[in-house]
């Protein structure tokens, strides 16, 4: 089950900031709609569409991710799948369901606060990676070298 793992001590703070960004969006995108406020300088029904095409490309990287880490984590560094490509794929899944969600709400507020996330996951990655060395030393040193890219391919 999905919900047998638990993140470390060290990362569970982390965990909450980097889904922190996400639950406001949930929370603030809907107002948009609701007041009438907060609006996207851009069409609505395009900004819809478009938001429910990332939304759904961000699940799509989530629950790649979630697969695979489920079937193939046991306490080893996993660098296949999706790992072979980014380090962080969790991450960046979480960035794209935020900008998607935020076209989706046709919300400014919104997309705001996923502009926001950006720092933050940078942050967590940072702190996160530091975890990772520690932890599997030598080898995450040499798979970092091998996926240079946390977040995007070819740009971060």
């Amino acid at each position: 089950m999905f919900l047998d793992y638990k993140p470390p001590k060290e990362l569970r703070a982390l965990f909450i900031v980097h889904y922190a960004p996400l639950i406001l969006i949930i929370l603030i995108g809907p107002l948009t709609a609701l007041f009438d406020v907060w609006k996207l300088p851009i069409n609505m029904i395009f900004s819809i569409i478009l938001g429910s095409v990332i939304f759904l490309l961000g699940a799509f990287v989530y629950f790649k991710w979630e697969l695979f880490w489920y079937k193939a984590y046991k306490g080893q560094l996993v660098t296949g799948g999706i790992f072979q490509h980014i380090r962080h794929p969790h991450y960046t899944s979480l960035l794209i369901v935020g900008f998607g969600l935020s076209l989706f709400f046709w919300s400014l507020a919104a997309l705001l606060i996923a502009i926001i996330a950006i720092p933050i996951m940078i942050w967590s990655i940072f702190d996160e990676e530091k975890l990772l060395i520690k932890q599997y030393g030598k080898e995450y040193v040499e798979y970092m070298k091998k996926v240079p890219w946390r977040i995007i391919p070819k740009i971060f």
